[in-house]
């Protein structure tokens, strides 16, 4: 389970005396999350600079301003990019399911991704390979665990990481992915008898 470990932003440290902060908190606005996923991933694209990403992926997932700016009632596409570097080509996705919806065992191939729940309950199933796809024939995988996501949770997959999503009611995410996975050719998997 993905624990956000940050300090509460509602309150600052000063003269060894706990105060609340003046003032009325910033909503996180897209641009500034685009900036701080950025940041984090120039100065590290690996696992260090993902879990940043990740603890990014929270606090958006906690900011009802943000989630109601970008996932609100009047959303309704499935699946919307908000943001994607020109650079280092990670993309920021708003994502609506408006009933249930299951997907089977995937990866993300070459890339790594971030679900972040922001509104809804996600029951993500975590899969092991038992033999890999060939010949156009999908690979097999087997069950290895199964957890919820909850609003202002956020799980990274890496690359290969075997998992699928089940909703059962409506959900709304903010996901990150390593690079656009729309242009990107993925393997198929079905779970071994």
């Amino acid at each position: 389970m993905a624990i956000y470990m940050g300090a509460d932003p509602s309150v600052m440290y000063g003269n060894n005396a706990l105060r609340q902060r003046e003032g009325p908190i910033m909503p996180y606005a897209i641009d500034q999350f685009a900036a701080d996923c950025r940041a984090a991933l120039l100065k590290d694209p690996g696992p260090a600079g993902r879990e940043r990403v990740r603890q990014f992926t929270e606090k958006a997932c906690g900011d009802q301003e943000f989630v109601a700016k970008h996932l609100g009632p009047n959303v309704e596409i499935e699946r919307k990019i908000l943001y994607e570097d020109p650079d280092l080509h990670f993309c920021i996705l708003g994502h609506v399911y408006k009933g249930a919806k299951n997907s089977a065992p995937h990866d993300h191939g070459p890339s790594w991704a971030i679900y972040g729940q922001a509104a809804g309950v996600t029951e993500m199933t975590d899969w092991r390979l038992v033999e890999k796809p060939a010949n156009d024939k999908p690979g097999k995988v087997a069950k290895v665990r199964t957890y919820k996501l909850t609003p202002g949770m956020a799980y990274l997959y890496g690359e290969g990481d075997l998992h699928s999503p089940r909703r059962e009611a409506e959900t709304r995410l903010i996901r990150i992915e390593g690079i656009d996975l729309t242009k990107v050719k993925r393997d198929k998997y079905e779970i071994a008898a």
